[in-house]
């Protein structure tokens, strides 16, 4: 299967009638489950021009920042993989190369197979000792995801492994967007992530959907997306241990669009809400970006 080009971007895509599924070579970020019928890509396409992380230099290129992020800022694009990190390395780490959310999503990947309409691609990840493999098919109006972590070393250990989903304009609209899973004990960020622009406490413990407040004026529904000019905001919330499957949806009022995702809750038994809504003034943010990050480890 050869090559195209996404914005810019080396690209492997498979299409039905129902939808288009482009993946990135570098970074192996599935960058858009268009749907042909509404036009509609749910996922987050960032308002920066983007790159092959590969060609990344701290030195040439300060538009993305200057920190162990800024190598995965360059390339980033919708449904990203988090292994074998989730989140920043330790100042050591990160002088030792390791990027945040680790190299699965700054690796380059090879395609191993095209056959029935789906695609397998592959990437080793050498200072994690791990494999990676992930197969693609299409099937209707579902888009089906095979994945398989394999351990190159001889040590058993745990691994850290989160799918980043992140939902992004026209799809994603303040005030409007509604998000449904089946959420249950929930917690704010330990420590002060959002900023000023947050709105839940800090180490918050609540039910889901209703957190407290910041400002101590009652509670909000976090099924809705906010309707302020910005905010920011970290969640954990333990899936509902008593079903054997787990999921999320999205509703897009304007699009009528409903997109999610399904899985093995024991696989994934944690949803992390990540909202960056026109709050982060650094580069490559700039004060100009909204999302919604689904992200279920």
């Amino acid at each position: 299967m050869p090559l195209s080009r996404w914005r810019e971007r080396e690209a492997w895509s498979i299409e039905n009638d129902a939808f288009r599924v482009t993946v990135l070579r570098e970074g192996g970020h599935v960058a858009e489950i268009l749907h042909k019928k509404t036009g509609v890509n749910p996922l987050w396409v960032p308002p920066w021009a983007t790159m092959e992380p590969s060609a990344y230099d701290p030195l040439k290129h300060p538009e993305y920042g200057g920190d162990a992020e800024s190598k995965l800022l360059a390339g980033i694009h919708g449904h990203n993989l988090c292994l074998d990190l989730f989140g920043s390395p330790t100042p050591e780490e990160a002088a030792a190369g390791m990027t945040t959310h680790g190299e699965g999503s700054v690796a380059a990947y090879s395609l191993a197979d095209f056959a029935g309409g789906g695609l397998e691609m592959r990437a080793t990840l050498p200072l994690h000792g791990l494999a990676f493999s992930r197969v693609l098919r299409l099937d209707g109006e579902r888009v089906r995801f095979v994945e398989t972590v394999e351990n190159l070393t001889a040590l058993d250990r745990p691994i850290a492994y989160t799918q980043h989903v992140t939902l992004g304009p026209p799809f994603l609209e303040r005030g409007k967007t509604e998000f449904r899973f089946p959420g249950t004990l929930s917690m704010s960020y330990p420590n002060d992530f959002a900023g000023p622009n947050g709105y839940l406490p800090i180490a918050a413990k609540f039910d889901w959907p209703n957190a407290p407040r910041r400002d101590g004026k009652g509670t909000v529904d976090m099924r809705r997306l906010q309707n302020v000019p910005a905010s920011a905001a970290f969640s954990t919330h333990l899936l509902d241990p008593h079903r054997e499957r787990a999921w999320f949806l999205a509703w897009a009022p304007a699009s009528k669009l409903l997109f999610g995702y399904e899985w093995k809750r024991s696989d994934f038994p944690w949803m992390g809400i990540w909202e960056e809504n026109h709050s982060r003034t650094s580069p490559p943010w700039n004060g100009r970006t909204l999302t919604r990050g689904m992200e279920f480890g």
